[in-house]
């Protein structure tokens, strides 16, 4: 699908002259590239508009006429939207460029600090698109050639060059889940800011903390990702970059939500989305990138509604600026459909999650091989919402046929996280929940409880006993028990220890509540406790009440169209919290 166009109205005469150009392009070639570059940006334009990709393509395939084209700076949106028709067109213009860039690179080695300093200059503006529009791999030959020339000079304009040069870095292997070389990353910038240290300067940490932090989020290192955001959110000074600041508190909401501190994550989020609106515009990238961790603090607090709402914001935008087969929006499109799932799940509708679920796997395997890491989230989603449907299919040969795609794709995602994280990692146990569910609904009874059993022994390890992660797991374990083995003493025990995490961290409205109430009303039928089952049944009908008050009138985007504090305050208002609190684990 080609990218949305935005509105592009030049004058009438103008536009008259730049048709007249495009025209007349073969013979025009040479003195395009004469052009000033918004010019010069509005002719390669109309290239892209009347289809013309091939000369588009062998345009911006020479690294000099694109690096100009780069300076067009609010024309970015727009290129991107060529970039993309010129890569879904098979012209592998961002492997090109990144090439050529090493290639010129490796020619100037011995040549003056100065042109070495220019050259970096280009290469952090072509890395930057090129991250910026999800091609990281590219992005990555960009830095690290960026990176070789810093260290051709062991002086000081170089050691800032190189720690810029590794945030950029460790941005692009963390967004390719290289998670092992991006901690070697972080570590040669410690060496780099040591060595500025110790010369009397400081480069600020905020880029590089907040992008340790999302390293660490990653690897659901959630301890580590939280004590890393109080750090980079000390480091939030006046004349930071925007976009810097922005990153910074999307981070640490999102360590903040996996800590279950929502007050705080709530705070940095909203601020996050309202930086990013009013400075970069509503149709811009870094916009829809707020968007989607707004999205994810909502499904989080349990405010499902409105995060569907706000993640469909987030892949409009990311359609609208990248088109179809970009790795921008395939995560938007997995985290719409995780979000619809859960959204619908009481009502068995799952046709739109698949579809999202889909397209988001078909995008990622068009790009990426098919051992990346983010085809494991992708796979489950999929899995879950294949789970559900066969549930409630009616043919026996359909159902097992769900079921049996719905288990291989667990056991691709399984063996993928194991092989990045190890055994010991939430996002390996959620795998083995999963399987667990899973074994369930294909009536392996036994495999199923070894599933849980386990998901919950690495959750609470690694989070604690009162960790939403491991009430999950606990409710799953004890529909198993109730339903399908009869152990209806271990099943109550169970239910009432994940309503209390539920009620603790949520609230007496969680969503999550309906379920296991109505497995204890089951339960209590089953062995004749027909007090417990009155008793049940009403609170299940309180709980239906407050559902129905419950997020029934705030507008999510509404909300973060003011703030009512400044950066400052906002940055303020977290630390002092955290000083209050004391030290973080």
């Amino acid at each position: 699908m080609a990218a949305v166009e935005l509105e592009w109205i030049p004058e009438t005469l103008y536009n008259t002259a730049i048709s007249a150009v495009v025209d007349n392009y073969i013979r025009s070639r040479r003195d395009i590239r004469s052009l000033p570059e918004n010019i010069q940006f509005d002719v390669y334009y109309k290239l892209y508009q009347q289809g013309r990709l091939c000369q588009l393509g062998s345009e911006f395939c020479e690294l000099e006429v694109f690096a100009k084209v780069l300076r067009a700076l609010d024309k970015r949106h727009l290129l991107h939207h060529c970039f993309q028709a010129l890569m879904d067109h098979g012209v592998k213009v961002a492997s090109v460029l990144a090439y050529s860039f090493s290639r010129r690179c490796s020619y100037i080695a011995e040549s003056d600090a100065a042109v070495k300093e220019k050259a970096i200059q280009v290469g952090f503006v072509l890395g930057g698109f090129l991250s910026d529009a999800g091609w990281y791999s590219d992005a990555e030959k960009v830095f690290l050639s960026c990176l070789q020339l810093c260290t051709l000079h062991d002086e000081m304009l170089h050691w800032f060059r190189a720690v810029e040069c590794c945030v950029r870095l460790l941005h692009v292997r963390n967004g390719n889940c290289k998670y092992h070389l991006g901690e070697e990353t972080f570590k040669l910038a410690q060496t780099y800011m040591d060595k500025l240290s110790k010369h009397g300067q400081q480069a600020n940490k905020a880029a590089l903390y907040g992008e340790l932090c999302a390293l660490l989020f990653a690897k659901s290192h959630y301890d580590e990702a939280y004590k890393w955001c109080i750090e980079a959110m000390k480091e939030i000074t006046a004349g930071l970059p925007v976009k810097v600041v922005v990153d910074v508190l999307r981070q640490a909401s999102k360590a903040c939500v996996v800590k279950r501190e929502f007050k705080k994550a709530e705070q940095l989020i909203k601020h996050a989305v309202y930086l990013a609106r009013d400075h970069f515009g509503s149709k811009h990238p870094k916009y829809s990138d707020t968007l989607l961790d707004y999205g994810f603090y909502l499904l989080n607090v349990d405010n499902i509604c409105q995060s569907v709402a706000i993640y469909q914001a987030a892949l409009d935008i990311r359609q609208s600026v990248f088109g179809g087969k970009n790795i921008h929006v395939a995560t938007a499109h997995e985290d719409l459909a995780y979000s619809s799932y859960v959204h619908q799940y009481s009502s068995g509708k799952f046709d739109n999650a698949l579809f999202h679920a889909e397209r988001a796997i078909g995008i990622i395997t068009h790009i990426l091989p098919e051992d990346h890491l983010l085809l494991a989230s992708s796979k489950r989603v999929k899995a879950l919402i294949l789970e559900e449907i066969a549930i409630d299919c009616h043919n026996k040969e359909t159902e097992q046929r769900l079921l049996q795609e719905a288990h291989d794709l667990h056991l691709s995602s399984l063996q993928l996280a194991k092989k990045a994280f190890g055994e010991f990692n939430v996002q390996t146990a959620k795998h083995y929940g999963n399987l667990g569910r899973l074994y369930q609904s294909m009536r392996k009874f036994k495999e199923a409880e070894e599933m849980h059993i386990k998901a919950i022994q690495i959750k609470e390890q690694l989070l604690g006993q009162e960790d939403y992660e491991v009430a999950l797991s606990v409710g799953h374990l004890a529909s198993l028990y109730n339903y399908d083995m009869n152990q209806y003493e271990n099943a109550e025990k169970l239910y009432l220890r994940s309503i209390a995490i539920g009620k603790k961290l949520f609230g007496e409205g969680y969503s999550g509540l309906e379920y296991d109430y109505r497995g204890l009303i089951k339960l209590y039928n089953s062995i004749g406790n027909y007090e417990k089952v009155f008793e049940y049944h009403n609170i299940l009908s309180n709980w239906n009440r407050l559902r129905d008050r419950q997020y029934s009138v705030t507008d999510a985007l509404e909300d973060v169209n003011t703030s009512p504090q400044s950066t400052e305050e906002v940055v303020q208002s977290f630390l002092i919290s955290q000083h209050a609190e004391g030290p973080s684990c």
